[in-house]
């Protein structure tokens, strides 16, 4: 479970756009460029080369 602060204070480091967390895949997703971040061991791993690009 990631935190609600810290999901507020979070953008996608790419667009800068806000993220919404997806509990079920563990994955912090951006509103605009839809770059998927992983989350391990609770930690948000907010890596431009980490990210999983969807269409």
């Amino acid at each position: 479970m990631i935190d609600q602060q810290l999901l507020e204070i979070l953008a996608c480091p790419v667009c800068k756009a806000d993220i919404i967390y997806d509990e079920v895949n563990q994955k912090l997703i951006c509103t605009e460029c839809k770059r998927r971040y992983p989350i391990r061991d609770g930690i948000p791993i907010m890596l431009e080369e980490e990210a999983e690009i969807t269409d």
